[in-house]
């Protein structure tokens, strides 16, 4: 369906225009300090004074930053009016835009005095969400607690089944009407909230001591043995499947990083190459057009174009970083080798040089033998 409509459309450039300021870096900073600053001032619109002083500026601000916001929608719906509903972060911003409206509608519809308009003021701090769809590492985070969600809602199943059995036991054994603790065992619902308070291990040792003024024999064992399986076994090993599942998606977050890196490289060595092809294309049409004395010719005043700082892109074997590590081990080697064969040629100069300088002396031996003979 959505290949359908790009062939249909016939406002393919102005749609690819569109797209590019969508992905510019500029308009993500702009996007990102407006939700900042947006931020910010909710925060100052919650002191009264400020904003009694502050109120046209809080005005031309809101009406500014709300502007801005449904711009980026009709700009990413026209980019892609079909795709833009299959992505959650789009939904997320549909959902903040409406939220923003609520108010609005309130007051024009129930005035200003509307039980319920507090509320939904107070729900304008969930603007500050839209910094998801500009933060990979929050989607990162995100996406690992959804992987993780199956394996934590059979945590919670589990501490829920441990609460029941304990909440019952608690109930029967510090709930009775004579001399039990009804304030926090009276009944299921209020023993649930009690041992709530014990897996968090929030005030257990003032619950502990009104089971201690009552004289509850088994009181203690109830409590630590809660304490024990709820609080150090389950509720780490909610921490630790939330840590190892963090881990695996900022593994393959520097993955998918990485791929992109390489991918980036890549464009940028094709576009290179193509270049290089085209000057070499545009160098051998020269040589056709114009008469040189000499293809040497031709080079040097090829080389009078070139600048130092044109990249070059060379796919040689000679000029890969392996190559070029067993050339240079070859050279270390070699002058090794060198440097022995010197020292040879020094001990063998050096052997001739004693020869030649004995020789003397022995034919002045043999002469005067011969004399005497």
């Amino acid at each position: 369906m959505a290949d359908r409509e790009a062939v249909q459309r016939k406002d393919t450039e102005f749609q690819a225009f569109v797209l590019s300021i969508l992905e510019c870096s500029v308009f993500k900073i702009i996007m990102i300090s407006t939700i900042s600053t947006n931020a910010f001032f909710v925060v100052l619109w919650t002191n009264y004074e400020i904003r009694f002083s502050l109120f046209r500026l809080f005005e031309i601000s809101e009406v500014l930053f709300v502007s801005i916001y449904s711009l980026e929608l009709i700009l990413k719906l026209y980019v892609n009016p079909i795709d833009y509903w299959k992505d959650g972060y789009n939904l997320l911003d549909v959902v903040i835009i409406i939220i923003i409206i609520i108010p609005y509608a309130l007051q024009k519809i129930k005035g200003k005095h509307y039980p319920y308009l507090n509320i939904a003021n107070g729900m304008q701090s969930l603007r500050i969400l839209k910094l998801i769809t500009y933060s990979r590492g929050i989607r990162t985070l995100i996406i690992a607690v959804g992987h993780t969600a199956y394996t934590v809602a059979s945590v919670l199943i589990l501490l829920f089944l441990l609460m029941y059995i304990f909440a019952v036991l608690g109930f029967c054994l510090f709930g009775t009407t004579e001399s039990g603790d009804l304030n926090n065992w009276g009944n299921l619902g209020v023993a649930f909230f009690t041992l709530f308070s014990l897996a968090t291990v929030d005030g257990w040792t003032d619950l502990q001591e009104e089971l201690d003024n009552r004289n509850f024999v088994m009181s203690r064992t109830f409590t630590i043995v809660f304490i024990l399986l709820a609080s150090f076994v389950f509720l780490s090993m909610f921490v630790g499947v939330m840590i190892i599942h963090t881990e695996d998606s900022i593994r393959k977050f520097e993955r998918e990083l990485k791929l992109e890196r390489h991918m980036l490289l890549m464009e940028e060595r094709q576009v290179i190459l193509r270049r290089q092809k085209e000057e070499v294309n545009r160098l051998m049409q020269t040589q056709q057009n114009v008469d040189y004395n000499s293809f040497s010719e031709l080079v040097d005043n090829f080389k009078k174009t070139l600048q130092h700082t044109d990249p070059m892109v060379l796919d040689d074997f000679g000029t890969s970083i392996p190559f070029i590590d067993i050339y240079l081990s070859t050279l270390d080697n070699q002058d090794s080798t060198i440097y022995k064969l010197q020292e040879l040629y020094y001990e063998i100069v050096h052997v001739l040089n004693l020869a030649l300088e004995d020789l003397p002396k022995k034919k002045q031996s043999q002469s005067l033998e011969a004399a005497e003979t």
